[in-house]
């Protein structure tokens, strides 16, 4: 009977996010001049008795062509983005596992921050970023920021284009690190309370170079095969949390489960710990997606709304499911259906106006309610904080919805279709989830076996009954008095 009721109420919901999306969409804004470089339809050719004269080629930018406004607001958002790892994914991870393992958690967030900073000055950046190699990856000219000025926008002599042609390189370079950072840190939430920390380190590592650096030129580098395609990803849907979301399941499945799961694992420790973290990364991620307009203008007004409707929408609705089919909302189910929601608009958040972005936002607060809810109890598999759940799930879904309601951008077929998005550029939206989804699975699973057998992933069964905090580090995170 339970299962009858909720399979009504999922396809109501779905019934309604489709007439949602569909009916109210709004007529799409002119694009702003500080969007980024979208698809360009070709005009019809001209005779060549009456064609006019040839284009002169494009100037590289200097430096009287940065914007002091635009720079300011995008180094702002790089703070953002680096609030939404410390302390905003720290207390929220933090907060939600087991008071002997809290300290683990803080401290696996909080030393990717250092780490993955160095990797990304020295070679992530440029592997990233850097000159195309055959539609894959970088090359190293950019090693130890070698050429990335701090003072003239960047410039591709080849495309005759630039990354952001109003803000410094190292703008650029040092918000992009900062997506870079987060990524890996998403993961530790399927992994929480049993991998050594030394192995986490290295696969980390790891992970960040083969992984995330080589799907993030696929999707974002200029010559990337993924973007030349028409792949839409405003701010990191597929290259951050599809690409995290797979990567956690995968660690999940191969560490196995935590010792006394199910039965015998305890609630969260700290709930208003998460709720801090939950709020944070709330306000972080402000700078996460309007921060990707690259500069101070409509676009970056647009993302930071239907950011934050999206994010609304998905709470509510998730509370609204936990209500009716468990009696009672919580505040886990609110804070995790506004991170959700907050997935799930990342890749849309540059294309989408505000009803498109409710629909995600609804969404978002069913698919991942039903696999963190449904799905995984009866798989049986360990993802210990619903990093798959909640990322996985929810960046997929926002990937593809991006090819539902997407309204800025002029794709593949040239003209606005179904919904306001198209069924080409639906197509294409597939295409980039299911090639890194793949990717993402295949690399992430065999670096997790070779860390395996060169150093062992998983604490010893001691280390993990008495807690991470005090093997891995010797402390504790909280000391009672008599």
């Amino acid at each position: 009977m339970k299962m009858t009721r909720f399979w009504k109420l999922a396809l109501a919901v779905a019934m309604t996010t489709v007439v949602v999306g569909s009916a109210w969409a709004q007529t799409p804004a002119a694009t702003p001049t500080n969007a980024p470089d979208a698809a360009v339809v070709a005009a019809p050719a001209v005779p060549a008795t009456n064609a006019p004269a040839a284009t002169p080629p494009p100037v590289p930018p200097t430096a009287k062509d940065v914007n002091t406004g635009d720079n300011a607001w995008v180094l702002i958002s790089s703070a953002l983005v680096l609030l939404m790892t410390i302390p905003a994914l720290a207390f929220f991870y933090g907060g939600l596992v087991r008071r002997k393992n809290v300290l683990s958690v803080l401290m696996q967030c909080f030393i990717l921050a250092c780490v993955i900073s160095i990797q990304w000055v020295l070679f992530g950046y440029s592997l990233s970023f850097g000159p195309d190699i055959k539609h894959f990856i970088g090359d190293f000219s950019w090693f130890g920021l070698n050429g990335v000025s701090m003072d003239t926008p960047h410039w591709d002599p080849v495309t005759g284009s630039s990354y952001a042609g109003t803000i410094p390189h190292q703008s650029f370079m040092i918000f992009q690190m900062m997506f870079a950072v987060i990524t890996p840190a998403l993961i530790i939430g399927a992994f929480a309370e049993r991998m050594k920390f030394s192995a986490f380190l290295v696969f980390a590592l790891l992970w960040t170079t083969l992984v995330y650096d080589p799907v993030a030129h696929w999707v974002w580098g200029k010559g990337g095969f993924l973007g030349a395609m028409g792949a839409l990803d405003f701010a990191g849907g597929t290259v951050v949390h599809i690409n995290a979301g797979i990567a956690a399941l995968v660690a999940a499945l191969v560490l196995g489960k935590r010792i006394g799961y199910p039965d015998r694992m305890s609630p969260p420790h700290n709930l208003p710990f998460a709720v801090l973290g939950a709020g944070l990364l709330w306000v972080g991620w402000f700078g996460f997606n309007a921060g990707s307009a690259l500069g101070a203008g409509g676009l970056a007004t647009s993302a930071f709304v239907v950011t934050h409707v999206a994010t609304a929408a998905a709470g509510l609705t998730w509370a609204l499911m936990d209500w009716f089919f468990n009696k009672r909302p919580t505040v886990l189910g609110v804070i995790s259906g506004a991170v959700a929601g907050l997935v799930a608009i990342t890749p849309a958040s540059g294309f989408v106006t505000v009803m498109g972005a409710i629909a995600i936002g609804v969404g978002a607060g069913v698919l991942p309610w039903i696999f963190v809810s449904i799905i995984k109890p009866k798989l049986g598999y360990d993802d210990t904080l619903d990093a798959f759940g909640v990322h996985g799930v929810g960046g997929t879904w926002g990937a593809i919805a991006t090819g539902l309601w997407a309204t800025k951008a002029v794709n593949s077929a040239g003209a606005d279709g179904l919904f306001y998005g198209n069924p080409a550029q639906l197509l294409i939206q597939l295409k980039a989830v299911g090639i890194t989804i793949v990717y993402s699975l295949v690399v992430t699973y065999i670096l997790l076996k070779v860390v395996d057998v060169v150093m062992g992933l998983r604490a010893e069964p001691q280390a993990e009954k008495i807690g991470l905090d005090l093997t891995d580090h010797r402390e504790t995170a909280y000391t009672v008095l008599d």
